[in-house]
């Protein structure tokens, strides 16, 4: 639970010792590093390495050839930002630095791999190969203890979201938030509803533990079973279960949704809203809807960002009240106040706004060309860099996945999240493609 703990502090350290603070500094900076750059003339397209579609595997040498001085510069420039952030988050860098070059080799193949039109074919891209190819290494392989500090999961995925900020129009977030919000209240409280009734009428089981289920399977998974279960005052094991059914969930929808959404014939918006009402971890969620096409992760990220991550702070404080009045006793009689709001908001969704803005801002200041500049030289970059955190991620999800543990969770937790699925999944496509299928498809 220290975790937790840091959560609950607050103070001006929380600005460099907060893994959600250092990815909107991270983001941002790249961001605003990528500006400067293109303002004076040059880009950072040298480092943003993209692999093209190819069909032969005679491509790769070539490739290589032309490509490596700008892989090590990523490396280079991932490396010590990433590890900056890390030390100052109190982890050993004699463990971070080779687990990270171990972890961006693995990218490198999961990109190159990804990028092999055959694998195109069978929608096996670079996300969705990076967690298959973890999850194999992660049950079949010992994994060293050390290699720990280098897979830092959230931290990869809260980066690339800043970044993904900076691609989307700030005019786009503004039409949509709304819907999104509405859509994701109706959803999430049905399905919150729905876990903590089962969990404690049915199945008999605590209620804080029902509400850090509930929480994690109908706002935004880890997060918020983390989040949550410390403002109900959770024990630890009922957070790492309700931790696992979110990993056991998001790893299946990762696979089930796509194959649903290609059989139904769903059009990339609506399937990404689809996606993000449903997913139940923003890194999951991203791997899923990028198997469909960049369209469905525009509208993924706002139905999952907008619309459901940023609730978790109203969520904290309305369940921490809760918690305290009615379901614990304390002696000292101490209240939640308002400040647990801003404790447990997710601060990565504000890097997130405001490399939108910053972006949008920058467009509208320019002349169509220069406006055209800007996209070659410093949105596309930025999407590359992008990828690469998000194929980070998923790496890490794979090699954390551990199926035996997953299997020690229990019977009536899992029940009870199983119950918020079979609510939470068709409800989310009712409102995504029947309801609002028309909004989501003229984004």
């Amino acid at each position: 639970m220290t975790q937790q703990k840091t959560e609950s502090s607050g103070g001006i350290s929380e600005l460099w010792k907060k893994e959600d603070w250092w990815a909107v500094w991270l983001g941002l900076g790249i961001v605003i590093v990528a500006l400067i750059l293109w303002a004076s003339g040059g880009t950072i397209k040298s480092i943003a390495v993209s692999v093209p579609s190819y069909d032969q595997f005679s491509a790769v040498p070539a490739f290589f050839a032309q490509k490596i001085g700008g892989l090590i510069g990523l490396f280079v420039v991932l490396l010590a930002i990433f590890s900056i952030a890390v030390k100052l988050l109190g982890h050993s860098l004699k463990e971070f630095i080779p687990g990270f070059l171990i972890l961006f080799l693995m990218a490198i193949v999961v990109q190159i791999l990804g990028s092999w039109n055959p694998m195109k074919e069978y929608n096996l891209e670079a996300p969705v190969l990076a967690l298959i190819i973890g999850m194999i290494l992660g049950n079949f392989t010992k994994i060293p203890k050390w290699f720990d500090t280098s897979l830092r999961t959230e931290f990869y995925v809260k980066t690339g979201i800043v970044l993904l900020g900076a691609t989307l129009p700030f005019t786009m977030i503004v039409s949509a938030g709304p819907i999104a919000f509405g859509q994701a209240t109706v959803v999430a409280v049905t399905t919150f509803l729905v876990i903590y009734y089962a969990g404690t009428k049915w199945l008999g089981l605590d209620r804080r533990f029902a509400a850090t289920l509930g929480a994690g399977g109908s706002i935004c998974g880890v997060s918020a079973s983390i989040a949550v279960g410390s403002s109900v005052n959770a024990e630890s094991d009922h957070v790492s279960i309700s931790i696992a059914m979110v990993v056991i969930y998001a790893t299946i929808m990762v696979f089930l949704l796509p194959i649903m959404i290609n059989f139904l014939g769903i059009p990339d918006g609506p399937a990404g809203a689809w996606i993000g009402t449903s997913e139940f971890a923003d890194a999951a969620g991203m791997a899923a809807a990028a198997q469909i096409s960049d369209k469905a992760v525009e509208s993924f990220t706002l139905m999952k960002v907008v619309g459901r991550d940023m609730f978790i702070g109203v969520w904290c404080f309305i369940l921490a009240l809760i918690s305290v009045t009615k379901w614990e006793r304390r002696e000292d009689n101490t209240k939640p106040d308002a400040k647990q709001i801003w404790t447990r908001f997710p601060k990565f969704v504000l890097g997130f706004f405001v490399a939108s803005i910053i972006m949008t801002f920058v467009i509208a200041g320019v002349d169509p060309a220069a406006a055209d500049t800007v996209n070659s030289d410093v949105i596309s970059p930025v999407k590359t860099l992008r990828t690469w955190c998000f194929v980070l991620c998923f790496l890490c999800i794979g090699l954390t996945t551990r199926f035996r543990e997953l299997a020690r969770a229990g019977l009536k937790p899992f029940l009870a999240f199983t119950i918020g699925v079979l609510v939470n999944v068709p409800l989310g496509y009712i409102f995504s493609v029947l309801l609002l299928g028309d909004f989501w498809a003229s984004l």
